[in-house]
């Protein structure tokens, strides 16, 4: 893996440990040789993971849009900063030059492009492996509903494994090292999803 995208806010949220595990996710970055790719704010956990890596003297590569650059604070000490046009050309820039993707504590943002990105995975667009670093717990009602749309087969079970899910960055990465596409048909009948 050469580049990481990270989803994450651009608030720090409530609780201290949002921030410090951006900062570790950062370290592990920089110790693996995996550069940074992210939304290119320097404010919130955002801030947090780009300054980390930065410091570590590793590559951080943001993406913003244009409107954005201002309201997000765009950071100004990139490796590379790209301001495009569109949330549009973001999401499609950043899912183009990375090889891995995941979500830190965020809100809707972040949400919305977990689920594209996980989507995109399903219909056999990438086959990249996508994951959920749960700090403090901030993901387990997420992933309990995740599993009640599986239970219910409106998502097949099959693509349970499309969304890994740990506490740390090196356990996430370790399993991102050994990650293997399901293969996934659109259409499944419901005895294939039992």
């Amino acid at each position: 893996m050469k580049q990481l995208c990270v989803y994450c806010g651009s608030s720090p949220g409530r609780n201290p440990a949002y921030a410090e595990a951006a900062r570790q996710l950062g370290e592990v970055l920089v110790a693996r040789g995996i550069g940074l790719v992210y939304g290119g704010a320097g404010v919130g956990i955002m801030g947090e993971v780009a300054n980390t890596v930065l410091a570590g003297g590793g590559r951080a590569v943001g993406i913003i849009p244009e409107a954005l650059a201002v309201k997000e604070v765009a950071h100004p000490d990139l490796t590379e900063q790209h301001v495009v046009g569109s949330m549009h050309e973001r999401k499609a820039l950043m899912a183009e030059i990375s090889d891995g993707f995941v979500a830190l504590p965020g809100g809707w943002g972040t949400f919305e492009e977990l689920f594209e990105i996980l989507t995109w995975a399903q219909l056999g667009f990438h086959d990249k492996p996508c994951g959920l670093l749960n700090v403090a717990g901030y993901y387990d009602h997420l992933h309990a509903f995740l599993e009640h749309a599986i239970e219910e087969a409106f998502v097949p079970s099959v693509c349970r494994d499309m969304l890994m899910m740990e506490a740390t960055p090196g356990l996430l990465l370790n399993r991102f090292d050994t990650y293997q596409a399901p293969k996934v048909r659109k259409w499944i009948t419901r005895e294939e999803q039992t």
